[in-house]
């Protein structure tokens, strides 16, 4: 009568077809085989899950694939990201991860394998920074995956994602801001314009705008919350940090041009009547009230104005929000106030983002100081 052996025991025979298969027996009962063309590779990965086994580390089931893996966290992390981020994970997940690596085995996906991954998808033509958000996706389900027990390492930790090319940012002289302004004058989305270019505000936000967000007799402007888009959607959701809910001066020009604005709006709901949707309230709907795609307003008003005023058609929406930024700093506001006002979570990323600014503000406090002093060092 055969004995029956222990969860740290094992076998290691020869098959027929001339492969070694190593079994071993697991504490919760459950038998695992391992495959290889020697003894000696078979009894080193035998030896291997032993060990994990005695210490108490989950010995990982090699037929679950990358790809199975993947499919199956994306189901979780649905409820726990918001729907744009879900979307971008989804994206890389189908459309990129799956597609090279899908087939692997989970718990034999190597370091190498995920940097081919990287340079395949470079060569698509996926920009560094999408190949960074890539690596931010991949990363964070195989650290799910290593709580969960079903890798021994996280691979990613191993692979330098492509350094990020920096890219140039596109700013409006002064006298190209007011050629922009001008050719928006009296426009449905006037208003817009002298926003984006007055306060630096993000193009979410602006579209996120309610009237009740705005008091024009105080002139001050409380930033609340962004476009975002849903399964269903889109909707208002949260600002992109706890920084960027605000409160911002709103100077005169721009009381004025809201001013005008609302008069336009008022107009467009008187004739459209009941088929105009006052849900929301928005600043800058679309044409029947509801919210408008940003997207759709940058393809059809954004890059058509660019062409009239005879102004680069790389400049992006984005850019007038740096412009903004550029055109306070070098009037010499404080970077301190410039930060608050677009809602950036610390000081230092204004710095950084704008240091190409800072040599003439250097210049100017040279200046300054030669004023404050005056030859009393002489």
């Amino acid at each position: 009568m055969g004995t029956k052996r222990g969860h740290n025991e094992g076998t290691i025979t020869k098959r027929a077809d001339g492969r070694w298969e190593a079994r071993i027996s697991l504490p919760d009962g459950k038998r695992k085989c391992y495959y290889g063309k020697t003894r000696q590779e078979v009894s080193r990965r035998m030896a291997q899950a032993l060990r994990d086994a005695e210490n108490g580390v989950l010995v990982t089931d090699e037929r679950q694939t990358v790809g199975q893996y993947l499919a199956s966290w994306l189901d979780v992390v649905k409820h726990q990201l918001e729907p744009g981020t879900f979307r971008r994970y989804r994206n890389f997940v189908q459309g990129h991860i799956i597609p090279v690596l899908g087939k692997v085995s989970l718990s034999k996906l190597t370091a190498q394998q995920v940097q081919n991954l990287y340079a395949k998808v470079l060569d698509k033509g996926l920009s560094t920074t999408t190949v960074h958000h890539l690596h931010g996706a991949f990363h964070k389900a195989l650290s799910d995956a290593l709580k969960l027990g079903l890798v021994q390492r996280n691979v990613t930790e191993m692979v330098s994602p492509p350094r990020r090319r920096h890219t140039e940012m596109m700013t409006l002289s002064k006298e190209q801001a007011r050629a922009l302004l001008a050719a928006v004058h009296d426009d449905r989305f006037e208003a817009v314009y002298v926003l984006a270019l007055s306060t630096g505000m993000r193009e979410g936000e602006l579209f996120a705008l309610r009237w009740q967000d705005v008091d024009l007799d105080v002139g001050i402007l409380s930033v609340r919350g962004t476009i975002k888009e849903g399964e269903k959607g889109f909707f208002i959701g949260k600002t992109k940090t706890a920084n960027s809910r605000r409160q911002i001066d709103l100077s005169t020009n721009v009381v004025a041009a809201l001013r005008r604005h609302r008069k336009r709006q008022d107009k467009e709901k008187e004739l459209l009547g009941e088929a105009w949707d006052s849900t929301l309230d928005l600043l800058f709907p679309n044409t029947v009230g509801n919210s408008m795609i940003p997207d759709h307003f940058v393809k059809r008003h954004f890059k058509r104005k660019l062409k009239e005023v005879g102004l680069s058609p790389e400049i992006r929406f984005h850019d007038l929000r740096h412009t903004a930024a550029s055109l306070l700093l070098k009037e010499g506001v404080n970077v301190k106030v410039v930060s608050e006002m677009l809602g950036h979570a610390d000081v230092s990323i204004t710095l950084r983002i704008y240091a190409h600014v800072l040599p003439s503000m250097q210049k100017d406090a040279a200046s300054v100081m030669d004023n404050v002093l005056g030859n009393s060092l002489d």
